[in-house]
């Protein structure tokens, strides 16, 4: 964690920022954005029908880091990754703070997907997701956003838009917006357990 400690990294995202990895120069950088995307945690949030049957078939269990670091892992594992060896290592000792979170989905005793996010207050900053089963990652979106609305979180931010997303009613918001949004989300105290 060169460069980094927990406390400034933790204000970094409580400002709005993000951490992503530059292959090119093998080093972290906080970035920032004009336009933030958010999950909805209301009656706009929706999925795709064909999900409902594997929610319904209850083939999938729920859990919160049960396995973290398989999950960074999971989310690290693709051809094009801004997860870092070193941005890892943050996640994990933001873990070990209370601060960084996996939301897990289980076939038995299989990890069939998950989400990585940073809370901050009454904000679930999405960082990556992943899966290994077929709707893992899908179903765990669905039940992470049933629990940041059970916990009274302010919003989900998913950072940046992309059709997938798009799906389950992604919507974009100004900057301006965003930092009222988290603003309010920081006098709150939420929890994911």
């Amino acid at each position: 964690m060169i460069g980094y400690n927990l406390d400034s990294i933790i204000q970094g995202y409580a400002q709005g920022y993000f951490l992503m990895a530059n292959d090119e120069e093998n080093s972290l950088r906080w970035y920032g954005s004009r336009k933030r995307t958010l999950i909805p945690l209301d009656e706009k949030f929706h999925y795709p029908r064909s999900l409902r049957r594997a929610i319904n078939q209850n083939r999938f269990t729920v859990a919160v880091n049960q396995d973290f670091k398989a999950v960074v892992e999971g989310c690290a594992d693709r051809e094009t990754t801004w997860i870092s060896e070193e941005l890892k290592q943050i996640y994990k000792a933001l873990n070990k703070v209370g601060y960084a979170y996996s939301f897990e989905t289980w076939q038995g005793d299989e990890l069939a997907g998950g989400i990585l996010g940073i809370v901050i207050g009454g904000a679930f900053i999405g960082e990556s997701m992943f899966y290994n089963i077929s709707e893992g990652s899908k179903v765990a979106m669905v039940k992470l956003v049933e629990q940041l609305k059970k916990r009274q979180f302010v919003f989900f931010d998913a950072q940046m838009n992309n059709p997938h997303l798009e799906r389950f009613g992604a919507y974009t918001i100004s900057d301006k917006k965003y930092k009222a949004l988290l603003k309010l989300a920081l006098s709150r105290e939420c929890s994911l357990t």
